[in-house]
């Protein structure tokens, strides 16, 4: 039962994880503008994301533009892409993979060995899947601070980490989390020692001489 609730889990745990890697994706808020310095502050907040640059008005509104062309990006944001893309489809695989391996599921209870292994299996594609993000996102974070911190940036061209970046974060966390924790939820082989063999003890004697 222990083994089984450690798997159960990790499982959860990698699968908000996951979840929060799509949400990550999906947001443009992976670096804003920053106001610190001798930036004046406007009435708008730039953005910029993997997939589109968003401007938001004082007034709430929000206008986001899709980047046009994949050739003209830079070469931090396409393998910044290239890695989450692989983390949400890795992640993908993994579930499927896990799910059959879990022991609250009814698929493979004839081979509880196999079944083991898959959920392992499953485990070590969700720490992979964790990997590629956490990569992706301190990469695309350490170009950023990088820039910041750049004395020839100038100063109303510098960014700062967007709240997606964050969100990466802590969802590469969670999923290398639950992965390990999948990992571990296999229960160890016994190792079975031979039976020992009894030594014939002697006959215990009956009181009486033989001559």
């Amino acid at each position: 039962m222990a083994s089984g609730g450690l798997q159960l889990l990790g499982f959860v745990l990698a699968f908000l994880g996951w979840i929060g890697i799509i949400i990550s994706t999906a947001l443009p808020q992976w670096k804003m503008a920053s106001y610190a310095g001798d930036n004046i502050v406007t009435a708008q907040a730039l953005y910029e994301g993997l997939w589109m640059s968003c401007a938001m008005q004082s007034t709430g509104q929000i206008q986001c533009k899709v980047y046009d062309s994949l050739l003209k990006l830079e070469s931090t944001l396409q393998a910044t892409r290239a890695l989450m893309v692989a983390a949400i489809v890795v992640g993908l695989l993994a579930i499927f993979v896990a799910m059959i391996g879990m022991k609250c599921m009814k698929c493979m209870e004839d081979d509880q060995t196999k079944k083991m292994r898959m959920a392992v299996f499953g485990g070590v594609m969700f720490i992979v899947a964790g990997l590629a993000a956490l990569v992706a996102t301190s990469w695309y974070g350490n170009r950023v601070a990088q820039a910041f911190y750049d004395p020839y940036t100038p100063v109303n061209t510098r960014y700062e980490f967007g709240s997606a970046l964050f969100i990466g974060w802590a969802a590469a966390s969670l999923t290398l989390l639950g992965g390990a924790f999948l990992c571990c939820s296999c229960p160890r082989r016994e190792t079975s020692y031979p039976p020992t063999r009894g030594y014939p003890k002697n006959a215990s004697s009956t009181g009486k001489d033989y001559v």
